[in-house]
């Protein structure tokens, strides 16, 4: 009996000893054996494993070639993972939900779970391979996440047919249930390393913004609906049309007739992501085909003030003055007097492919929405139809756009001024922000008939600067006539103003 101890302690001793000599001697290995070298030795290694090993391995993984494009399949199996490893799996981490109302759970990093399906017993684990060449100074280790699913040989067929086909199915099913619609924004390209996933940045989209309770007219708030709603429904038809599953829009008229609030609406009503593209940020043409290549179907790609983006109001000039209707014989030009502009690296040529060129195809179901205050200032070669579709000029208020805004703002559906205020909309141009500002209230103590006062108020003033312009304006013309001379538009603004 006294003799066991001893023998344990020696055995637990010998094995201590021949674990920390194995440690040591692979550590050694590990340093000064070269990495091709050890990496070899794997390869056999694990070959000469398979043929003894019943289980079968399969990888997917989060990128697949030049990393330019989250795998479809990944996400699916990250979104299955996510309700299935929530029940087993011991380490998890957590991301807000649809909504922002709860938390969806899926399994951290090296983790292992299990699943069941018909039978079969498989095994998935979330894992990792790091970059074996040393990492820059300011830079992180590039990672390449991947998942392994391991089954034994015996359910080959019905793993890699049934069952993955249920992990995708239900993977998508899922994912649409959680799906959190997002604001992405681009950020200069310098700042960003060649291997980095993704170079958008975003946050939960929570913008309100509807077209119940857009200042609009009802018939063109009815047109822009059904256009969308029947874009949204037109896979089939796209595709038997041969072409691609997108549609551009156009969003011009004066500043503050609702053109980001419009924007908004469209996200909310088909549920799209909304990628803000700043083309100021963006390096060269190659950047902009990348940011394009990683944005999601089902998303709205917006380019606001287009004309305070880059240099793309010049009029190309027409031989003969007559337009060249060939589409190569356009985008021929356009290179030319890009390459001539050497200001900005992302040229008018790089911008049209990537509204509708090869690339613009990758994804599907995107709306394309240019915003801009002067629609007379852009290149026709970027505003044609079948690149920006649909114009839509959203103009100064409306009586029905009024009544919008009182029944958002007020909670009024008539009142005795609002014919005062039909009166004076017709005589005065002012837009829906305007509006808007004059009918919210700006104290406890304001109700609904002072903040239409203030607007009257405000329509008034309009009128009265109206008038006395146009007054400034005849008494100009007819100085010009008494004395004979004849003057341009500019300079009986120019008179007028003084």
């Amino acid at each position: 009996m006294e003799m066991v101890p001893s023998t344990m302690t020696e055995m637990w001793t010998t094995m201590g000893s021949t674990i920390a000599s194995f440690m040591f001697i692979w550590a050694i290995i590990r340093q000064y054996c070269p990495y091709e070298l050890r990496r070899y030795f794997e390869k056999y290694t694990n070959t000469i494993m398979t043929y003894f090993s019943p289980y079968i391995k399969i990888s997917i993984h989060e990128f697949t070639g030049d990393r330019l494009k989250r795998s479809e399949a990944y996400v699916a199996v990250e979104a299955y993972l996510s309700v299935n490893s929530s029940k087993t799996a011991k380490r998890l981490k957590a991301e807000m939900g649809k909504d922002s109302n709860n938390l969806v759970l899926s399994m951290d990093e090296y983790e292992k779970v299990t699943d069941e399906f018909r039978g079969a017993k498989v095994w998935w684990v979330a894992s990792k391979v790091v970059s074996a060449t040393r990492p820059m100074a300011y830079y992180p280790e590039q990672e390449k996440r991947y998942y392994r699913l391991t089954f034994h040989k015996r359910y080959r067929e019905m793993i890699t047919g049934a069952y993955l086909e249920h992990v995708v199915k239900e993977g998508k099913e899922i994912k649409a249930r959680n799906r959190q619609r997002k604001l992405y924004t681009n950020s200069p390209g310098y700042k960003w390393p060649s291997y980095k996933q993704t170079m958008w940045s975003h946050i939960v989209f929570e913008h309100p913004a509807t077209f119940g309770t857009m200042a609009l007219e009802p018939d063109k708030k009815k047109e822009i609906i059904e256009d969308l709603v029947t874009f949204s429904e037109s896979k089939e038809f796209y595709a038997r049309i041969g072409k691609a599953w997108k549609r551009g829009y156009l969003l011009y008229g004066p500043p503050g007739t609702g053109k980001s609030t419009m924007i908004a609406a469209m996200a909310n009503l088909l549920n799209y992501d909304v990628y803000d593209l700043e083309l100021t940020a963006v390096k060269d043409n190659t950047e902009l085909r990348k940011l394009l290549i990683e944005t999601t179907s089902k998303s709205i790609i917006v380019i606001e003030d287009i004309d305070c983006s880059l240099d793309l109001t010049g009029q190309r000039k027409k031989k003969g003055g007559k337009a060249m209707a060939d589409d190569e014989k356009e985008r021929k030009e356009v290179k030319e007097e890009s390459s001539n502009s050497g200001n900005n690296k992302v040229t008018l040529s790089g911008l049209l492919n990537f509204i509708d060129g090869l690339w613009s195809a990758c994804g599907g179901e995107r709306l394309i929405v240019f915003t801009t205050n002067y629609v007379e200032k852009l290149d026709p070669a970027l505003i044609r139809r079948g690149r920006m579709d649909k114009h839509i000029e959203l103009s100064y208020c409306g009586f029905e756009g009024f009544k919008v805004l009182a029944k958002n703002y007020l909670n009024l559906e008539t009142h005795p001024l609002f014919d005062a205020i039909d009166g004076l909309m017709k005589e005065v141009k002012i837009t829906p922000a305007d509006v808007a500002e004059n009918l919210m209230p700006k104290s406890p103590l304001d109700d609904a008939e002072k903040c239409l006062w203030s607007l009257i108020q405000a329509l008034e003033e309009a009128k009265e600067e109206a008038e006395a312009e146009a007054t400034a304006a005849k008494k100009v013309v007819e100085q010009s006539q008494d004395g004979g001379g004849v003057c341009s538009e500019n300079c009986l603004a120019e008179k007028a103003s003084e």
